[in-house]
């Protein structure tokens, strides 16, 4: 049975992966095409699904094995402590920090009056240095207004909250595939091209007054989600 030339490409670059370690450089496209004895179009395509997955990754004018993806738990935990359970190094980068209005909707979930400025915080989320997310928080002003005296925006904001007495109850998260926009894109040293998740969280506490409402944006080649599922 002759099989199809992207499905003998792709099998062969997961036997070329299998045999090497992270930071490794991968075969060119000129060398993988000579390989495999087909156009370099083909390969072209098979390469860019690893980018995609992740598995791969860009460097200088090479392409090399990839660290495995941050995997980030679906929980009220913060993303410092993800990162950190993974060994990677968590950081943040600062891009806005204001105060201002909101629509209708944002404004009810947060149980505010749209007419009032609520905080706004943006920051990329780095791990070992590389840029693999942005999130933008919103919070409601008259609960969290003393942060702009001590709070180190390059630190962990649950860990800044929880110091302030407030014990988080629950979450409301929704997520989905998005192609992020040029300012995102730019931002996040990637292309728009590049599949994003996108996290929505609401979170309050244990006496269901609304914290935060969060839109996160998330690299889908340097990211992935996981949940602990039980009955009952």
């Amino acid at each position: 049975m002759n099989l199809p030339k992207p499905y003998l490409v792709r099998t062969g670059l997961d036997e070329i992966l299998a045999g090497l370690r992270e930071g490794d450089a991968f075969p060119p496209e000129r060398e993988l095409a000579l390989r495999f004895g087909v156009a370099r179009e083909t390969v072209r395509q098979a390469v860019h699904e690893l980018l995609v997955e992740g598995r791969i990754e860009r460097r200088g004018r090479g392409t090399v094995v990839a660290r495995p993806k941050l995997v980030q738990p679906l929980s009220l935990k913060s993303y410092t402590e993800g990162a950190q359970r993974m060994g990677r190094t968590p950081g943040r980068l600062l891009v806005t920090w204001e105060n201002t209005t909101v629509d209708a909707e944002l404004a009810e979930s947060l149980r505010v009056s749209p007419t009032k400025p609520v905080m706004h915080l943006e920051r990329l989320l780095l791990a070992d240095g590389v840029r693999i997310g942005l999130e933008s928080t919103y919070l409601p002003l008259h609960r969290f207004a003393d942060l702009v005296d001590d709070f180190d925006p390059t630190s962990s904001l649950y860990a800044a909250i929880r110091a302030r007495g407030v014990v988080f109850g629950e979450a409301t998260e929704r997520i989905e595939t998005v192609l992020p926009s040029p300012r995102e894109a730019a931002l996040l040293e990637t292309t728009t091209a590049m599949p994003m998740l996108l996290l929505n969280r609401r979170s309050v506490d244990i006496d269901d007054a609304p914290i935060e409402v969060v839109r996160a944006l998330y690299r889908g080649d340097r990211v992935a989600f996981v949940a602990t599922l039980t009955d009952g």
